[in-house]
């Protein structure tokens, strides 16, 4: 979604997604897709999360997670509108606590 100060849209993403799967969105011209190409756990790290539970570090994985998009150059909307809706998606499955990646 293209829009004047940036894409505040967000997505969820069920927490048995295949990483493979799930598409790089960042437009930005100055962001490097490599990393994220070679290891999709670098934008979302959920096998690394799963490692965690594996090893009782963390004691669960919420059943969703949430992705935004960055190169947010005005972010009045994001905080508006996104940030509620996100906090919803969390209290509804419970969060106690959330992993944020700055990618």
């Amino acid at each position: 979604m293209k829009s004047l100060g940036g894409d505040t849209s967000h997505r969820v993403i069920p927490d048995d997604v295949d990483l493979q799967s799930l598409a790089i969105g960042q437009t930005s011209d100055a962001f490097d897709r490599a990393p994220m190409q070679a290891d999709r756990n670098m934008g979302l790290p959920l096998d690394r999360l799963h490692e965690l539970v594996s090893a009782g570090v963390v004691g669960s994985a919420a059943p969703r997670h949430v992705s935004i998009n960055g190169s947010i150059l005005a972010p009045g909307r994001l905080v508006r509108d996104t940030g509620p809706r996100v906090a919803d998606v969390l209290r509804a499955d419970q969060v106690d606590a959330a992993l944020f990646v700055p990618v």
